[in-house]
């Protein structure tokens, strides 16, 4: 009797193991990036990956002593975007933007971001965890 409740008990703490990794592997705003450092960057696109679970913008962003840093920018899923007018053709390599993000808690060269901005003024959210990426305001009260 012993032997089967052990091994029920084994199987039992095994799948609990295994039900956690996905969320363990998910991670929240808060836990990646920090709100008090926000992102105000312009700079050309090099890359776009419409991938689950999280989209990327990889963009080249010139710096003040001339340069070049290529930044990466996590957005939502794909059906996100395209739900906001995002889609393979919307920005092509070599495209100037306006990237609104928060930087990485890690210190490396990536954000989350809220939205770009085509440098003709129109924004495209980017339907990620940041606050305000699904292009509605924050409240004032948090």
């Amino acid at each position: 009797m012993k032997t089967i409740i052990g091994l029920v008990l084994k199987v039992i703490g095994g799948m609990s193991l295994l039900l956690s990794l996905p969320s363990l592997a998910h991670h929240s705003f808060a836990a990646a990036y920090d709100e008090n450092s926000p992102l105000n960057m312009e700079g050309v696109v090099t890359k776009v990956e419409l991938t689950n679970p999280h989209s990327w913008l990889w963009v080249d962003v010139t710096n003040e002593d001339g340069t070049v840093t290529n930044w990466g920018f996590e957005g939502g899923p794909p059906v996100n975007l395209f739900r906001n007018g995002i889609s393979k053709d919307t920005l092509p390599v070599g495209s100037e933007i306006k990237v609104f993000a928060y930087q990485a808690k890690s210190g490396e060269s990536k954000g989350v971001a809220v939205f770009f901005e085509y440098l003709d003024g129109r924004k495209i959210f980017m339907g990620g965890s940041a606050p305000g990426a699904d292009g509605n305001p924050r409240p004032n009260n948090r």
